[in-house]
């Protein structure tokens, strides 16, 4: 049976979506495994599917997509998971065209933890809710 909010990888999933929307980068790399494996889709037709392995790999996208996000409007929608699974579905303001201009993206975020409690794997699925 899964639990839907106080699980080991949901606490996890948590922590890692307020490191990097907050822009703590220590902490988003001391979440993730050394061989984090990443996948970033949309069916919208924007920029083509997204596959990252090794935090540094990782990192330098998750900086600059996430500094093009409005502070404080990242907002968990629901969460459910287990001990090593967690799927988060989140909303934010981001502004992803070249003026800058405000949008919402709604993204489900699924991870996978390794035996060490690191993020191992992550998928993310996104697309803009409006402009």
């Amino acid at each position: 049976m899964m639990k839907m909010q106080d699980s080991t990888a949901i606490t996890i999933a948590r922590a890692h979506i307020n490191a990097w929307s907050h822009h703590d980068w220590e902490k988003t790399r001391e979440l993730l495994a050394p061989n984090v494996h990443a996948v970033v889709t949309t069916t919208q037709p924007m920029k083509a599917t997204a596959e990252l392995t090794g935090i540094d790999a990782y990192m330098e996208p998750k900086i600059k997509a996430a500094q093009l996000i409005e502070a404080g409007s990242v907002h968990e929608i629901s969460a459910i998971g287990d001990e090593s699974n967690a799927l988060i579905l989140v909303t934010m303001r981001i502004g992803l065209d070249p003026g800058g201009t405000m949008v919402t993206l709604a993204r489900a975020i699924l991870y996978l933890l390794d035996e060490n409690k690191k993020i191992k794997e992550e998928r993310d699925e996104y697309f803009i809710l409006s402009q």
